[in-house]
């Protein structure tokens, strides 16, 4: 029986394991993103403005809010699509992209309209943060539709 469907007894650990493992995968995928691409790229683009796209400690603590926040919804709004519509891959990846353009979409296009973002850096990392998205969705997928354990 497919996870989702199963009494809600039975719902914790496939939701809970996911959480754990976006955690580390949204982490280690917003870590490498940010030092190896856009915070170069940032710097590259916007000299002129004095200490862009830091990294101290107040930064740190911001940023652990946004991937608190971001691994929370990129593993509960795909295991609720994937309950409501069906425990599909296809459901995954339409969660897992309905997710990135709520997010890295519209924090894209924002900065992008302020100016505050080149075309280059917007399409580099748009498409890594879809990917990030959908192999996160697809993690809820795999742990929703694992079959469990049967005690004899």
């Amino acid at each position: 029986m497919n996870a989702v469907l199963q009494p809600p007894s039975t719902l914790r650990a496939p939701l809970v394991s996911a959480l754990i493992v976006n955690f580390i995968w949204i982490n280690l995928s917003e870590v490498f993103r940010y030092f190896a691409l856009i915070m170069p790229m940032m710097r590259d683009a916007f000299p002129m403005i004095p200490d862009v796209a830091p990294m101290n400690f107040a930064v740190f603590l911001i940023w652990g809010l946004w991937d608190t926040i971001l691994v929370a919804t990129a593993t509960i709004i795909p295991w609720l699509a994937l309950a409501t519509f069906g425990g599909t891959v296809k459901t995954a990846v339409l969660a897992g992209t309905g997710v990135w353009i709520g997010v890295f979409g519209i924090l894209w296009l924002g900065l992008f309209n302020m100016n505050l973002a080149t075309p280059t850096i917007v399409l580099t990392a748009l498409p890594l943060a879809w990917l990030e998205m959908t192999v996160a969705a697809l993690v809820v997928w795999w742990f929703c539709n694992r079959p469990t354990a049967v005690t004899p």
